[in-house]
């Protein structure tokens, strides 16, 4: 048998700590585990490193000498894996802006408990990135229920609004229903927008649909007052436009946001960046005090 990092890592611990029960908490793993473990230790060495026969377990003078060495060789494989760590990346895809203040808050807090960092990749279309592999993983919104084998979860839900020029007279009356929506035409991203004729029944769904291929064409199109717009409510504290008209849109369904993903990426960060969302999201709408 082979001295492993675990050996190392296990001796370590028991002697900064002079305690077999409190190194087992800090490793995580169970006393008769961690016995087992310096047992082994010693036998290959064929030294004893630890003098158990006090109250408090001591080291002896070979596992003196052995825990210079000892940390020595933790402290570089540390730095080995450090730097390796921050040459890896997760690319977090996206069509459009992220929610904020959690997608930030995630990133960060993804970033500060691996050490791997985000890449941010704008794209049209986020599923079809993660098939081409050019994303690991990525934020939609709208219908979440896509084709296997992606696998989606579901973040939150946004409020929509509707979008006109200045010179459209809906914006001198600043507020619309989701039924009066068919009475205008409907300026559509059909590539990666959220709302369109899908979003209605087909008996209620607007007559005058205008197509766009991406989000910078559905902005001008609508700023040329030839039609409005539907989005999410974010549109309206993230990118203002001096030709635009924010309505407030009454009984409209929510858009869903979610995290989508391949079952053959890189499944520990995709993990750990779902719980790093999850837990910003959990923070960003908890009631505050005061």
């Amino acid at each position: 048998m082979e001295v492993e990092l675990r050996h190392l890592r296990a001796f370590t611990a028991v002697a900064r700590l002079h305690s077999f029960s409190k190194a087992a908490v800090q490793l995580s793993i169970t006393q008769p585990a961690l016995s087992r473990t310096i047992a082994q230790l010693e036998a290959v060495l064929n030294v004893r490193l630890l003098d158990r026969s006090s109250r408090q377990v001591e080291v002896t003078d070979a596992g003196g000498e052995f825990l210079l060495h000892a940390d020595r060789v933790l402290a570089t494989v540390d730095q080995a894996l450090a730097a390796a760590r921050r040459m890896v990346t997760l690319r977090l895809g996206f069509s459009w802006l992220l929610p904020a203040p959690w997608a930030q808050d995630a990133v960060d807090a993804f970033q500060a408990a691996t050490g791997v960092s985000v890449t941010l990749l704008r794209t049209d279309d986020p599923v079809q990135a993660l098939h081409r592999r050019t994303v690991d993983i990525a934020v939609i919104r709208g219908d979440l229920a896509a084709s296997r084998p992606v696998r989606t979860v579901h973040l939150c839900d946004e409020a929509r609004i509707a979008v006109c020029a200045r010179r459209c007279p809906l914006a001198e009356r600043g507020r619309l229903d989701w039924s009066e929506v068919r009475q205008w035409p409907l300026v559509v991203n059909a590539v990666s927008g959220t709302t369109g004729p899908w979003s209605w029944p087909e008996a209620q769904r607007p007559t005058r649909v205008i197509t766009t291929t991406n989000y910078d064409e559905w902005v001008e199109t609508i700023a040329a007052d030839r039609g409005i717009g539907i989005v999410p409510d974010v549109a309206r504290r993230r990118t203002p436009h001096p030709a635009l008209c924010f309505i407030d849109l009454t009984n409209a369904p929510p858009v869903p946001v979610g995290l989508a993903h391949l079952p053959d990426g890189p499944q520990k960060l995709i993990r750990r960046f779902v719980e790093a969302a999850v837990a910003a999201l959990s923070s960003a709408t908890a009631p505050t005090s005061g």
